[in-house]
């Protein structure tokens, strides 16, 4: 097994009370849940995330940590957390990785696979 490896998975849900579509906004969820699958402690650090939307219009998010925190999780911890964004279009996705940094210093990508974000009654093209 990998000694530096998180998995992950992500769990999107359409927010009907914080979207305007009338006004163009259409705003999403997103639960994440990251995994220690590895055999050393790592702690994630950063995240980018590539957030596009039905016209193939993208956004680059980075920043340090998720919801304010950097979590530190040894083989086996589970992290899991809510987040949000919004999208000019009913539709898009997401994808993205977090920088995370074992507990002897050595630095890997863990990668976020690709979601759909779809409001009701609206397909993916």
């Amino acid at each position: 097994m990998d000694a530096n490896q998180f998995s992950v998975s992500v769990e999107p849900a359409f927010l009907p009370e914080e979207s305007d579509a009338g006004g163009g906004l259409w705003a999403y969820s997103y639960t994440v849940r990251i995994r220690n699958t590895g055999s050393r402690p790592a702690q994630l650090i950063a995240r980018h995330w590539v957030i596009m939307d039905d016209t193939g219009r993208t956004e680059e998010v980075r920043g340090l940590g998720v919801v304010g925190q950097q979590p530190l999780l040894r083989p086996g911890e589970v992290f899991e957390y809510t987040s949000w964004t919004r999208l000019r279009t009913p539709s898009g996705s997401m994808r993205g990785s977090y920088l995370c940094v074992t507990d002897e210093g050595s630095q890997f990508d863990a990668p976020i696979p690709e979601f759909a974000l779809i409001a009701p009654g609206q397909s993916l093209h």
